[in-house]
């Protein structure tokens, strides 16, 4: 009878030591369900925070992915290839020295543009024309010729002002009424930091650039063609006059000199360097052979007192500011 006693009580036992962990558990359960509900930041409030996060990002992406075509449609126009010729001589003899230019410029004011010194002035730290230069050589601009997109063909311009301290200049696009109708480039308010991404549109390789990209009929008639300046005007007469764009990202701001990895070529000199918010931060200076993140360009802080230098003369004999 005893033994027959003392096993229900045991059962009884063995359940309570089954059914306390988990009635502890639940207790456990609703406690934090209380706090939770009275202490904790509704979740509704941080997946709307995170959704409007992730939102502007993705914005942000698309708008970055969207800016090289969009600053290349809206300003192509006001974007143009210069092409010259300069010689170095001595006087009464044959010019010792004749060489091509080729080069980017932009509006940044009516009749104005920008590019670079050794655009406007070739012979500008050229180590063969300072040679001659040092020993008595003269030397002169024969043509320096703007050629826009949309304009069937070349305008005249002039140089007005150089930079004494980097590689700038102003040029003064000689009277065209089709000129005073582009629109200047808008330059950044402030300096660039890096990381931000960027937009080079310039003319590398110039003609030859140009021609390559030509509709194959036009390419096989001006592919072998030496005559630089006769081509580019057949480019222009048939509205082939169009400027590149390439991608990159700011690399590092020392100065006034900007660091950005997006390619370029001769004949990209002198072109506008823009940010992610469609602004110009700098001119398209020099590249780095062998080195992709070596492209460098100049600040438009270097930039504005030249223009405003440029707006006050008068068309004349350039000036170093």
């Amino acid at each position: 009878m005893v033994d027959n006693y003392l096993e229900p009580q045991e059962s009884v036992r063995q359940k309570w030591q089954r059914l306390l962990p988990a009635g502890l558990g639940v207790a456990l359960l609703i406690g934090a369900g209380f706090l939770a509900h009275y202490y904790a930041p509704a979740p509704t409030n941080d997946l709307q925070q995170q959704v409007q996060q992730l939102t502007s990002q993705v914005q942000q992406l698309q708008q970055e992915q969207a800016m090289p075509a969009m600053v290349l449609n809206r300003y192509r126009n006001s974007i143009c290839y210069v092409f010259g010729v300069y010689q170095v001589g001595f006087p009464g003899r044959d010019p010792v020295l004749r060489v091509r230019v080729s080069g980017t410029g932009f509006v940044v004011a009516d009749g104005l543009l920008a590019t670079n010194r050794h655009v406007a002035e070739p012979w500008y730290e050229d180590a063969e024309a300072t040679a001659l230069i040092r020993r008595g050589a003269t030397p002169q601009l024969e043509r320096l010729l703007a050629f826009f997109p949309g304009l069937p063909s070349a305008v005249n311009i002039t140089p007005v002002v150089f930079s004494a301290h980097s590689d700038l200049a102003i040029l003064q696009v000689q009277e065209s009424p089709a000129i005073h109708k582009l629109t200047p480039l808008p330059l950044a308010p402030a300096t660039s930091h890096p990381g931000e991404l960027v937009t080079v549109i310039g003319y590398p390789m110039g003609v030859l650039g140009m021609v390559a990209k030509s509709p194959s009929a036009v390419y096989d008639r001006l592919a072998f063609r030496r005559d630089d300046m006769g081509a580019a005007s057949e480019l222009a007469a048939l509205s082939l006059i169009r400027p590149s764009a390439t991608c990159g990202h700011l690399g590092d701001v020392v100065g006034d000199k900007l660091i950005y990895d997006a390619p370029t070529a001769h004949g990209g000199s002198g072109g506008p360097v823009f940010d992610s918010r469609g602004h110009v931060i700098g001119v398209n200076s020099a590249y780095l052979d062998g080195f992709s993140g070596g492209t460098l360009g100049i600040s438009v802080e270097a930039l504005r007192p030249l223009i405003q230098a440029a707006q006050r003369k008068p068309a004349s004999i350039p000036s170093q500011n």
